[in-house]
C-alpha cells in the first residue's frame, strides 16, 4: 500500500507540474531549504519528497522554517504562484518595494515576522487555487467585495492573522458549497 501512496503521489504532482511548472521548482528549492533547517534544529521530516503544499499542512515544519527564516530565492518562487504583484507583497510585508529589491540583490533571508506573512499568504493562495481552480479566478474573488465578510475585499482583510483566517474560513465554507 505505500508503495501504491507514493505513485498516486508522484501522479498529482505530476499533474500539478503540467499546470504550474513553477510549484515543482519551488517544491526542489524548498527540499533544500528543508534539509538545512533539518541540519540545524536536529529534526528529521519523513518524506524526502516533501512538496510545498505537504509543508504547509505541516505546522511544525511551518515553524521551523519562520524561525530560519524565508530566503528571496524561495519567496521569489512563492512570489510566482501567487496572484499577488511586488507591490501588494510589499504592503502585506509592510515593507518598502525598494526593500524587496534589496532583499533580491543580496539573497537575503526574510526576518521571522515577514516569513510568517509570506507563509500565510501562500496558504490562502493554495487553498484559493484549489477552491477556483486558477491565479486568475482566485484574484478576482480576492478582488470583489464579499458579503460574508462584511462587504470588504478579501484582498483588503490580508494584511492581519484574524483576516487571513476569515479569509481561509470562507474559501472553505465555499469549498463546501456553503455560500453566505
Amino acid at each position: 500500500m505505500i508503495n501504491g501512496i507514493t505513485a498516486q503521489k508522484e501522479i498529482e504532482n505530476r499533474k500539478t507540474e503540467k499546470k504550474n511548472p513553477n510549484i515543482a521548482l519551488l517544491d526542489t528549492e524548498f527540499r533544500k531549504f528543508l534539509k538545512n533547517t533539518e541540519k540545524e534544529n536536529h529534526i528529521l521530516f519523513s518524506e524526502s519528497q516533501i512538496t510545498f503544499t505537504d509543508f504547509l499542512s505541516n505546522k511544525l515544519l511551518i515553524v521551523f522554517a519562520i524561525k530560519k527564516g524565508i530566503p528571496y530565492s524561495i519567496f521569489s518562487l512563492i512570489q510566482n504562484i501567487t496572484p499577488f504583484t511586488i507591490n501588494d507583497w510589499a504592503e502585506y510585508l509592510d515593507i518598502s518595494s525598494k526593500s524587496l529589491i534589496r532583499y533580491r540583490l543580496q539573497d537575503k533571508s526574510f526576518k521571522p515576522i515577514h516569513s510568517e506573512k509570506i507563509i500565510e499568504l501562500a496558504e490562502v493562495t493554495n487553498l484559493g487555487v484549489e477552491v477556483f481552480g486558477d491565479n486568475q479566478k482566485f484574484r478576482q474573488w480576492l478582488e470583489t467585495p464579499n458579503y460574508a465578510l462584511g462587504n470588504l475585499k478579501p484582498f483588503d482583510l490580508l494584511r492581519d492573522s484574524y483576516g487571513k483566517d476569515m479569509i481561509i474560513g470562507e474559501l472553505t465554507r465555499i469549498d463546501h458549497g456553503i455560500l453566505a
